[in-house]
């Protein structure tokens, strides 16, 4: 295939490098350009002025267009039953997050759903909510259990991932996340549940090659820094790579324990301090930013341009999940980060392409416009500026999306 006439093509680079601080307002870009794609691989691009004999291969004109990589999705939990709107009406009329936990609601609340369908069912329903965020843009994503909170409805869970991965085209990686919430039967016994997910679950899950990475969430009341650790060490024993869900609620000491551990990435950051900050520059741990859930749960949004100025590098991700941030639209998170978080539109895409790419270990096949990397790319409706696309941001400007070479 060859793609003719681009108006610009963006986030063009000849090395994969994780971008931080400055480096992040720069996103690389030839105008008036042509790619060439041979089955699922970018192999050539530059300016139509280079542009050599043609093979007689597809053409197609993108007169007009802007063309970017297309988006990583660092952090979702695309796989649950139903939904909880009702739980959306009780926090507007003021019940409290704790409240609706107490009530059965929350994390337990998609749990127990969870347990009762079908794997058949939850297939049906992510495959659906998978080809929604394709369209939007997305050609790679991560997904994680933990709305199963048995070593039955767990497996289940990352046995539906695995299907999924076998039949999109998009790219997946699995993280195991048994360490979401405490069931109620193990409310005052949360020995008793980590000794479940560390010596009975986690073990079923390296033997069938089920998750790249283990999760957890890492919050006072919910997994504290022992309890983490204990995962954390298991995660290990077990050769699986470590993630964390740090800091969404307070200021926990997540962030610290991820980087101890040399975790690929910490998500969520709404509570950041000098400390936190300074931590992260020192270590090769992704600080991933979820603005999607602090919209929701009504919280201060992540201090992106903080971290930024400070040198850091973010990735963003959607945080996809039935609860806190129910929707997979990368393109209305890059203009809420510009927005909310005063990132520019160069560092917000920058985020969610070649940063996120880093936070979810596909860089070396996605996330920039690169020869030798897949052929993932969006084509903008003709639009007047990259910054159009997070201005107008209740306008879908995404005309079409072309996944390892296909439409």
């Amino acid at each position: 295939m060859l793609i003719k006439n681009i108006k610009e093509l963006f986030g063009v680079r000849e090395e994969t490098v994780f971008l931080k601080g400055k480096e992040m307002d720069s996103l690389p870009s030839i105008k008036n350009a042509f790619l060439r794609i041979e089955g699922d691989t970018i192999v050539d691009y530059g300016q139509m002025e280079d542009l050599g004999p043609q093979n007689g291969e597809e053409e197609i004109n993108a007169e007009g267009q802007f063309i970017l990589p297309a988006w990583c999705d660092s952090h979702t939990h695309l796989v649950f039953d139903g939904s909880r709107e009702e739980e959306f009406v009780d926090k507007i009329k003021g019940v409290s997050y704790e409240e609706i936990a107490r009530k059965g609601g929350g994390i337990l609340n998609s749990a127990k759903r969870l347990q009762e369908a079908s794997e058949d069912s939850l297939y049906e329903q992510a495959w659906k909510r998978l080809q929604e965020v394709k369209k939007l843009g997305t050609g790679a994503i991560e997904i994680k259990s933990g709305y199963g909170l048995t070593v039955d409805a767990e497996l289940k869970m990352l046995r539906v991932i695995k299907r999924l991965k076998e039949n999109a085209d998009v790219e997946i990686k699995a993280t195991f996340l048994g360490a979401h919430a405490y069931p109620m039967e193990y409310k005052d016994n949360h020995q008793g549940y980590l000794d479940l997910v560390c010596k009975e679950m986690m073990p079923k899950v390296a033997q069938e090659g089920l998750a790249e990475y283990v999760d957890m969430f890492c919050e006072a009341g919910f997994f504290g820094l022992e309890e983490s650790q204990q995962v954390i060490d298991a995660a290990k024993k077990y050769g699986l790579k470590v993630k964390l869900h740090a800091n969404q609620l307070q200021n926990s000491g997540g962030v610290q324990l991820g980087v101890k551990n040399g975790a690929v990435s910490v998500d969520h950051l709404e509570c950041m301090g000098e400390e936190e900050i300074e931590v992260l520059r020192n270590s090769d741990t992704i600080p991933t930013l979820l603005p999607f859930a602090a919209f929701f749960l009504r919280f201060p949004f992540q201090p992106a341009r903080k971290m930024i100025d400070a040198g850091l590098g973010v990735a963003l991700a959607t945080d996809y999940n039935p609860g806190s941030a129910p929707s997979g639209n990368i393109p209305l998170m890059i203009a809420m980060s510009c927005i909310q978080m005063k990132m520019t539109p160069e560092e917000a895409i920058n985020a969610a392409t070649i940063n996120g790419a880093f936070a979810m270990g596909v860089e070396k096949e996605m996330g920039s416009i690169t020869k030798g990397k897949k052929a993932n790319l969006i084509f903008t409706k003709p639009i007047p500026s990259l910054a159009y696309l997070p201005y107008a941001f209740g306008s879908n400007s995404i005309d079409k999306v072309l996944i390892k070479g296909r439409f």
